[in-house]
């Protein structure tokens, strides 16, 4: 049965790791077990092959790989949206491509990356991408990794197909929600693209948020989403304060914190792919501070509240 995207890119969607082994193969039961515990707590869709989970770093085998691993996992108790991350057209292609035969539900095409396009560069990138395939689109803007941002006016052109259906927003711009929603498609929908302004986006419209801390906490964040939504923002804005000191170490040291958090979880190794190495000792110790600091008493009962 088809699930129009607009029922589904919604609330918090973890950005998933990809797990090594000690050999730097890709740990698929590690990677399988990720997926299933998402699935355990109700997300309604999962990203790989992604900022977190290393893209650059997997050949388009090992990306084809994850993401028939994510769809054979999932059985369609969630929706797999894959990375085609590439600053080279022609490959973004061919990885969306490779991706819509794996099974992926949709596609996440980002701003390319060191060439600085201009604006109607981006535009013919991400037409030649959904072009390709018959997948929804998922738009990724993070001006931080790419330098030039997705401007309004040519999201706006973009949109002009429905088969762009979601924007992950990476541009700490909490107003996008607002200054865009009556110029939008009623059915599109603008997530923010890190943790850090997640609160802020959902409170001012945005429709949720591509997560990294939800691979730690999913109930929690999940919890944080439905009490915006249903007004109950003072004690939505302090779950999500407690969070802001792991946010900030999985934002600065991503995604190397994030494996490290989910190692103590006993769910993978800390393993990264060069160039991004673990943590060091002093790091982890941050790390571990900021991840005990969720899991208190106090906060334990504010979410059951």
């Amino acid at each position: 049965m088809f699930i129009p995207p607009s029922a589904w890119f919604t609330g918090f969607i973890p950005d998933l790791p990809t797990p090594f082994d000690a050999a730097d193969a890709i740990d698929l039961k590690a990677f399988a077990a990720l997926c299933e515990r998402q699935v355990t707590a109700g997300v309604p869709a999962l990203v790989v092959c992604e900022t977190a989970g290393e893209a650059p770093t997997l050949s388009p085998a090992e990306q084809e790989l994850v993401i028939r691993t994510a769809v054979d996992v999932v059985r369609g108790r969630a929706r797999i949206i894959a990375g085609a991350v590439s600053n080279s057209t022609s490959h973004a292609v061919a990885l969306a491509r490779r991706a819509e035969a794996a099974g992926a539900d949709a596609i996440m095409s980002v701003v390319p990356a060191y060439n600085k396009p201009m604006q109607d560069g981006m535009l013919a990138h991400f037409r030649s991408v959904a072009g390709s395939i018959g997948l929804p689109v998922i738009l990724h803007d993070i001006p931080s990794r790419t330098l030039r941002p997705l401007a309004d006016e040519t999201l706006l052109r973009l949109v002009e197909s429905r088969q762009f259906v979601g924007l992950r927003d990476g541009s700490g711009d909490i107003t996008r929600p607002m200054r865009l929603s009556r110029l939008l498609p009623a059915d599109f929908r603008l997530l923010s693209g890190d943790d850090a302004t997640a609160f802020g986006t959902i409170a001012c419209g945005g429709d949720g948020a591509i997560s990294e801390v939800a691979n730690i906490a999913p109930d929690l964040c999940r919890t944080i989403f439905s009490q915006v939504r249903q007004g109950r923002l003072q004690s939505a804005r302090y779950l999500h304060k407690r969070l802001i000191p792991l946010i900030a170490c999985l934002s600065r040291e991503s995604p190397a914190a994030l494996k490290f958090a989910l190692s103590t979880l006993g769910l993978m190794l800390p393993a990264t792919r060069l160039p991004i190495v673990p943590l060091d000792d002093a790091t982890q110790i941050e790390v571990a501070r900021a991840f005990a600091a969720i899991a208190d008493e106090e906060l334990i009962d504010s979410v059951g509240a």
